[in-house]
């Protein structure tokens, strides 16, 4: 089967001397653009979600092994004016546990072109800080919540704060930060229910609901792919209550496929494992110290905290950070009899 049969563009001529192009557009041997860099600012998490981390949490990251935030300031600056950069999603771990966090957003605002800063948060702690992050540039914001049923949530993520994630919702959209979308990944017993019950919610409260197919990122590497909910799964289950149309609109580069609900609103499902989307993918990703990595599920990194604190100037780095995306895989594999999952988990990569 060819690239083409799997949806995958074909490769762009190289270069004569098979390196990547040393300006312009950040891009790969298929031709995709990264337009899209995902920031891990912390490892730490202030949850224990079952899908993600044991009870007892991981082994964090020590100090100096995280970006300084010159550091960080930094490689944000060479991103959005070098490569190209676009769109800017800050994540964790939690980045609410990041003390920096609306200090790296209002230097992130200030570069030209201004890029679109986005945000990815478990929601504790939220309440108390989305003016703050609003005022400092946050455009707009996900929050990660996979049920709306007490017992369950504290199931899930083994800490009792399904309040904490509700207000910091309300306060969210009091702030603006629209639209303020929901992520959800399903528990694979309870989730179908949960998934009727969020839609419901997130229509009630005007918040755009994004279920995503559970991947295998857990740090016990315990995921089964015959347990994890399917997109198919999950759309007949929705079906059975609500009216859904698919969304006329163009997807583009957008993980989810969007559905409409009748009366108003939208569903997206992330099919990430069971319809990959790696042909159209634009993303970037940098870790919380200083890795770059051109896939979620990519088997290797690029150092570039190192990189500069060895004294490297800023072509240096940018020519590194091609070279990583130069390298990017034609998709991500899952699906490979030989698949092995990354040694990060997702707390450590950033989601």
């Amino acid at each position: 089967m060819s690239l083409v049969d799997l949806g995958v563009p074909l490769p762009a001529p190289p270069p004569p001397d098979g390196r990547p192009p040393a300006d312009g557009p950040l891009v790969d041997t298929f031709g995709r653009v990264a337009t899209d860099l995902r920031v891990s600012l912390t490892d730490r998490c202030n949850l224990r979600c079952t899908y993600c981390m044991p009870a007892e949490g991981l082994d964090w990251l020590a100090n100096d092994q995280l970006l300084r935030p010159e550091e960080l300031t930094r490689l944000l600056r060479i991103a959005v004016t070098r490569l190209g950069i676009r769109s800017v999603r800050f994540t964790g771990g939690e980045p609410l546990v990041a003390r920096h966090l609306e200090d790296v957003i209002a230097a992130t605002a200030a570069l030209e072109p201004r890029p679109e800063i986005t945000l990815t948060t478990n929601g504790i702690g939220l309440a108390h800080r989305a003016e703050r992050l609003k005022r400092a540039g946050l455009d707009r914001i996900n929050v990660s919540l996979d049920t709306v049923d007490r017992t369950r949530f504290a199931a899930i993520t083994r800490r009792d704060r399904l309040d904490d994630v509700l207000a910091g919702l309300r306060a969210a959209k009091a702030a603006g930060l629209d639209p303020v979308k929901v992520n959800a990944v399903l528990d694979p017993a309870t989730g179908l229910d949960d998934a009727v019950a969020l839609l419901r919610f997130c229509l009630e409260h005007g918040y755009q609901l994004r279920i995503i197919e559970q991947m295998p990122l857990d740090a016990g590497h315990q995921w089964d792919r015959g347990k994890a909910l399917t997109a198919e799964e999950i759309l007949a289950a929705l079906r059975r209550h609500f009216d859904l149309t698919p969304d006329p609109r163009p997807r583009g580069s957008a993980p989810a496929e969007l559905w409409q609900v009748a009366g108003g609103g939208t569903v997206g499902i992330i099919a990430s494992v069971s319809q990959a989307f790696c042909s159209a993918c634009d993303r970037t990703r940098l870790t919380a110290d200083g890795q770059v990595r051109n896939c979620l599920f990519a088997r290797q990194e690029t150092d570039l905290r190192d990189l500069m604190r060895g004294g490297a100037d800023d072509a240096a780095v940018e020519a590194a950070w091609r070279a990583a995306m130069w390298a990017k895989a034609a998709g991500h594999g899952i699906n490979d009899p030989d698949f092995v999952q990354p040694d990060r988990p997702m707390s450590a990569i950033g989601g």
